[in-house]
């Protein structure tokens, strides 16, 4: 998977309200599906193909402690999304090679 595909799975994992609203959680602490499933009142395996979305995009990590599954936030993946645009890759050599191949577009405005 190359960065675009990688930073597009990763917000389309961010995108749906209920993802979101869990990593603002894990922000704050780790936390169980137990204590997920009260807090947004939806079904136990609902929250947890969520973060199963969310650990397929890099972005939470499981700890068993127990019994216990706790989730928290994959901070250095996070931080890709964190920083936005600034994040996604250098293409200026991309550029140059269509400036050295002469294929760049030259647009002019004219002025009267």
């Amino acid at each position: 998977m190359d960065r675009f595909e990688e930073l597009a799975d990763g917000f389309k994992a961010l995108a749906d309200p209920t993802r979101l609203k869990i990593v603002a959680l894990l922000n704050i602490r780790d936390c169980c599906i137990c204590e997920l499933v009260p807090l947004f009142g939806i079904s136990q395996p609902a929250v947890s193909r969520h973060m199963s979305r969310l650990k397929q995009a890099g972005l939470v990590t499981e700890t068993r402690r127990g019994q216990w599954v706790f989730y928290s936030l994959n901070r250095a993946r996070l931080a890709d999304f964190t920083l936005g645009v600034g994040a996604l890759p250098d293409l200026s050599a991309d550029l140059q090679k269509l400036e050295s191949q002469g294929l760049l577009v030259q647009c002019t405005i004219k002025t009267s």
